[in-house]
């Protein structure tokens, strides 16, 4: 499929301009990478994504540099090793502690304790203080997710989105103890409050200050008009995210001169996820390695669009075709020998003489070095809605402390060198070349304060409060002309053709029926978060029924999975919408992770045995709950002999229990297989 000029090609080619994946890449992928092709994703980016890297890098930073430089994060512990200290803490300071796992996303195994003995101090966890006075709105607690792009780690070039996204709980906040276990109270995450009945899905594109999500701009609005400093709050947030990055560069830096052969290879999106507290303090809560692009709403569409052009605009795909290049070994000896001599280039202009100073062979630029100012300069001139908060006017006065005096690079202390060649000082020769008309690297006081460096700032800040424009794609909107009577019959007319073959003796084979039970499962996360449901009246209570049933199934069979689920069943104080949006919010992690189980299921299609492939796909796209359950509790059916009937003719009528129990051994069977 070809669109505006891209076309996606086969997942085991190497003949590509940009490689877009979720993962972290291997080494030797990295190193073959051509001079035009790009990557999203540089090597050891999970010193800063995953959380307990992250905390112990800032950590180390906090011991180097002083805890009052590096204060953005809430006091955390990593389990089991750091056991005796959080019990310390907890009985020096009390009060509540959030729980995540070490390496997880989209709101998985968060949970929040008010005393040591809830915490699971045997469990690869991290335990952080919690931020009891988050800044509210209109009595909700809010978090942002904020867009910052790594163009380069040597030189550092750091830009962040001009608009993000602000999230909201779905309950108003209230810290009593009593409320501790209510997430849509305490967690932001749209993982999980989009399943919560109250959860308001603003429908209008333009309007960015409705329902439970807003636009970062909506936000600095609103806190201005209440008289908030909000070009201050910006400031703290960009220095919060320039730190974070300085703190964990070193092992990036490394990476990439190990593995990445061209300066422009690789780049990096993350997702920084922020809270901000009743002081505008900004807190720092995790960084993720692949922020979720999904579209939800006109909101999401209009943001995440406009962000992924300006992005790809700021990367710069040269405009070579991978599949014109030619592919003799003559050509790839070239590029690997051009690759050997850029990074020999790069690693002579200093080096270290024996009274322990470094000079630099000549005054001027080197052809590399003029080369990659016009490529940070093109860059700039390419970066749409981003902003670039390093290196700028003010940058080198404000961080170079944390930089190495003689490489450039970041670090947590003095770095000893023994006569070995050492590689320029990038950032330094960046600076200075891209604001030499400042002076900044031989300013007197006085002038570190002139005009043109705050006139700057002033002007970098007033484009967070502007909204974005509206030139966004419209969602799709589904044909719903169909007529009912017409696909329910349809739908009834594949459902006896399946039952016909699995009567005739036909059997579903692994992944049809892995993919025929994930399906139902589906079907039941939407009645849970459906309030009303056609032709039946289902009141609170018997969904909570419901809840109570799904709760159970998936205790028991979330360890069954090949990466077992971090499952941890709500509180019993949990009553109503609440329990039903954390009980959803479960069933889907569940699900997130056997439908990706499923799609690795050998698929042995060619069985005559087995139902065919064509009629299963049929019967799937259009069945109803009810067809599916139809199907399932007939398959089980034939293949087990005796069915225990279900005592609570409700749960039965709910449709939820005795399909649960009649499948659960079949279901734990396929995936422990």
């Amino acid at each position: 499929m070809l669109f505006l000029g891209i076309a996606q090609v086969p997942n085991d080619t190497t003949d590509f301009n940009l490689l877009w994946t979720g993962l972290h890449i291997k080494p030797q992928i990295l190193r073959n990478l051509l001079p035009h092709q790009r990557l999203n994703h540089f090597p050891r980016s999970y010193e800063l994504t995953r959380k307990d890297r992250l905390y112990k890098n800032i950590e180390q930073m906090q011991h180097a540099r002083g805890l009052k430089h590096f204060d953005f994060v809430p006091q955390t512990f990593v389990l089991p090793t750091e056991i005796n200290e959080l019990i310390t803490s907890h009985y020096r300071h009390r009060g509540a502690w959030i729980i995540k796992p070490i390496a997880s996303s989209r709101g998985r195994g968060i949970y929040i304790v008010n005393s040591v003995e809830d915490i699971p101090l045997q469990e690869n966890v991290i335990v952080a203080k919690y931020i009891e006075n988050p800044l509210l709105v209109n009595g909700r607690k809010c978090d942002l997710r904020l867009y910052v792009v790594v163009t380069s780690y040597n030189p550092l070039l750091v830009y962040l989105y001009e608009e993000g996204m602000v999230r909201f709980a779905t309950v108003k906040y209230d810290l009593k103890e009593k409320n501790l276990w209510n997430p849509c109270m305490h967690l932001c995450n749209y993982s999980i409050n989009k399943h919560h009945s109250d959860y308001i899905k603003s429908s209008d594109p333009e309007a960015d200050d409705i329902g439970h999500k807003w636009s970062l701009s909506a936000l600095l609005k609103h806190l201005k008009s209440e008289n908030n400093d909000t070009s201050l709050l910006m400031r703290r947030i960009e220095d919060m995210i320039i730190k974070a990055i300085l703190a964990t560069a070193p092992s990036i830096v490394t990476a990439c001169r190990l593995f990445v052969p061209y300066p422009a290879n690789c780049f990096e999106l993350y997702g920084f996820d922020v809270l901000i507290d009743s002081d505008l303090k900004p807190w720092l809560l995790e960084v993720n390695l692949s922020p979720s692009l999904g579209c939800d709403s006109p909101l999401d569409t209009r943001l995440k669009s406009a962000m992924l052009s300006d992005l790809l605009t700021l990367i710069g795909i040269p405009l070579v075709d991978p599949m014109t290049r030619p592919k003799s070994s003559n050509f790839q000896k070239r590029n690997l020998a051009l690759a050997k001599q850029i990074l020999s280039v790069n690693t002579l202009p200093y080096i270290r003489n024996s009274k322990g100073k470094t000079s630099k062979q000549s005054s001027t630029l080197t052809a590399d070095e003029v080369k990659m100012m016009r490529s940070i300069r093109d860059q700039f001139d390419r970066k749409g809605g981003f902003v670039r908060i390093f290196p700028t006017t003010d940058s080198w006065k404000k961080y170079s402390k944390y930089l190495d005096s003689v490489t450039g690079i970041p670090t947590c202390g003095t770095i000893q060198y023994s006569g070995q060649i050492l590689t320029p000082n990038y950032n330094k020769t960046v600076h200075s070349h891209l604001y030499s008309n400042l002076l900044l690297l031989n300013r007197s006081s006085f002038e570190s304060n002139m005009f043109p460096v705050v006139s700057k700032s002033f002007d970098r800040m007033l484009r967070y409060e502007r909204s974005l424009s509206n030139q966004y794609r419209k969602e799709l909107e589904m044909d719903i002309t169909g007529d009912e009577v017409v696909q329910n019959s349809v739908s009834i007319s594949q459902k006896q053709i399946i039952i016909k073959y699995l009567r005739n003796g036909s059997e579903f084979n692994q992944f049809q029926a892995q993919a025929l039970f994930g399906a139902y499962l589906q079907k039941v996360l939407h009645r849970l978060k459906t309030t009303e449901i056609k032709y039946e009246k289902v009141t609170i209570a018997d969904k909570e029924m419901q809840c109570d049933v799904v709760l159970q199934f998936l205790h028991m069979i979330s360890q069954n999975l090949t990466m077992p689920l971090q499952f941890k069943k709500p509180s019993k104080n949990l009553r109503g919408n609440d329990k039903i949006a954390i009980t959803a919010k479960h069933l889907s992690d569940f699900l997130f992770f056997y439908v990706q189980e499923s799609k690795c299921t050998i698929n042995s299609e060619n069985d005559t045995n087995f139902i065919s492939e064509d009629i299963f796909t049929s019967f799937l796209k259009i069945a109803s709950e009810s067809d599916i359950e139809d199907v399932l509790n007939l398959n089980l059916k034939l293949r087990i002999t005796e069915i225990r009937p279900s005592k609570n003719s409700r749960l039965s009528k709910l449709s939820l229990f005795q399909v649960f129990k009649r499948a659960e051994n079949c279901v734990l069977s396929k995936v422990t297989n």
